[in-house]
C-alpha cells in the first residue's frame, strides 16, 4: 500500500508541476498567445499535425534505444515517457528530456545510466551526421556536404569511442544489432523529414516562402542548436544558429524571427495537447485495475489477480 500511495503522490506532484510550468511559461511569454490569435487556424492545425507525426517517430526511436540496452517497455508506458520527456526538454535547460528518460529507466527498469548514455551518444551521432549533410546539401556543392558529413561522423566516432573506453563493461552489455542500427538511421531520417515539414509550415504561416534547398539547409542549421541549448527550447540559441548561417540557407532575418515565433507558440499548444493525452492515459491505467477485478469476480471468483501490464 505504501508503494502504491507513493506512486499516486508522485504522479500528482508531476501533473501539478507540469501544469504550473505551462501556466508560468504562458504568463512570462504572452507574445505566444498573441501570435496564435493572429495566425490562420489552418496553419496551426497543420503544424500541430506535423508535430504529432514527429513525436510518433520519437516514440519509436525511444523503443529502439531501450532495446539496445536490453530492455522492453509497454506501449502506454513508452508514450507517457516520450510525452513527459518532450515537455521536460522544452521547459528545461540543456537536454533535459534524455535526462528524464535515463532517470526513469534506471528507477523503473534498472537500466544503467552509463549504458543509456552510450546509446544516446550513438543516436546523437546519427543525428549530427545527417544534420551536417542537410546543412550544406541544400545550397552548396555536393562535395562540401560530403566533407561536412565525414567531419561530423569523425567527431561522433571519437566521442563515442572515448566514452566507450571509460565504460567498457557497459559497452559490452549493450545489444547493438544491425537491425537496431538500421532502424535508428531510418527513423532519424524520418524525424528530420517531419522536422523540416514543421519548419516549412511555420515559415509559410508567417507569410513567407523558401525553396526546398533553403529549407533543407535551414533545418540542418536549426538542428545543431540542439547540442548547445542552454535555455528552455533553445530560445535565442536556435535563432542565433540560423542567423550565423544565413549565408548558407539564405533565409531572411525577418522570416527567421517570425517563423520561430509561430513555431514555438504552436509547439506550446501542442505540448498542452500532449499533456491532456497523458492525463487520459493515466486515467485509463487507474481505471484498468478496478475493471479487471470486477470482471474477475463474476467469471473467476477464485482466480488470483494477474499483474497489470502497461
Amino acid at each position: 500500500m505504501r508503494k502504491g500511495r507513493l506512486q499516486v503522490v508522485a504522479s500528482v506532484v508531476i501533473l501539478v508541476a507540469t501544469f504550473a510550468l505551462f501556466a508560468r511559461y504562458l504568463q512570462t511569454h504572452p507574445q505566444y498567445v498573441s501570435e496564435l490569435k493572429t495566425t490562420d487556424p489552418w496553419w496551426i492545425v497543420a503544424i500541430v499535425t506535423a508535430n504529432f507525426f514527429l513525436i510518433t517517430v520519437l516514440a519509436f526511436i525511444s523503443l529502439v534505444l531501450i532495446k539496445m540496452v536490453g530492455k522492453t517497455i509497454g506501449t502506454t508506458e513508452n508514450w507517457l515517457l516520450t510525452i513527459y520527456s518532450s515537455i521536460a526538454n522544452f521547459f528545461g535547460p540543456l537536454q533535459s528530456g534524455p535526462g528524464v528518460r535515463a532517470a526513469y529507466l534506471k528507477t523503473k527498469h534498472q537500466v544503467s545510466l552509463r549504458s543509456y548514455f552510450l546509446v544516446m551518444l550513438l543516436a546523437y551521432g546519427v543525428y549530427a551526421v545527417m544534420s551536417a549533410f542537410m546543412l550544406l546539401i541544400g545550397t552548396r556543392p555536393w562535395w562540401q556536404a560530403l566533407l561536412a558529413c565525414l567531419g561530423a561522423a569523425a567527431v561522433s566516432f571519437v566521442v563515442i569511442r572515448f566514452a566507450g573506453r571509460r565504460r567498457k563493461q557497459d559497452l559490452m552489455s549493450l545489444h547493438i544489432q544491425p537491425v537496431y542500427i538500421a532502424l535508428l538511421i531510418g527513423l532519424t531520417a524520418l524525424q528530420l523529414v517531419f522536422t523540416s515539414l514543421r519548419y516549412y509550415l511555420a515559415i509559410r504561416a508567417s507569410g513567407n516562402d523558401v525553396t526546398l534547398g533553403q529549407l533543407v539547409s535551414y533545418t540542418g542549421a536549426a538542428n545543431f542548436a540542439l547540442f548547445v541549448s542552454i535555455t528552455p527550447d533553445g530560445i535565442g540559441i536556435r535563432e542565433a544558429f540560423l542567423l550565423f548561417s544565413q549565408n548558407i540557407h539564405q533565409v531572411s532575418t525577418d522570416t527567421i524571427v517570425a517563423a520561430n515565433l509561430i513555431d514555438r507558440a504552436t509547439y506550446v499548444l501542442f505540448l498542452g495537447i500532449l499533456f491532456l493525452i497523458a492525463l487520459s492515459l493515466h486515467a485509463k491505467e487507474r481505471l484498468k485495475l478496478p475493471t479487471t477485478r470486477a470482471n474477475q469476480s463474476v467469471d473467476e471468483p477464485d482466480a488470483p489477480m494477474p499483474p497489470s501490464k502497461t
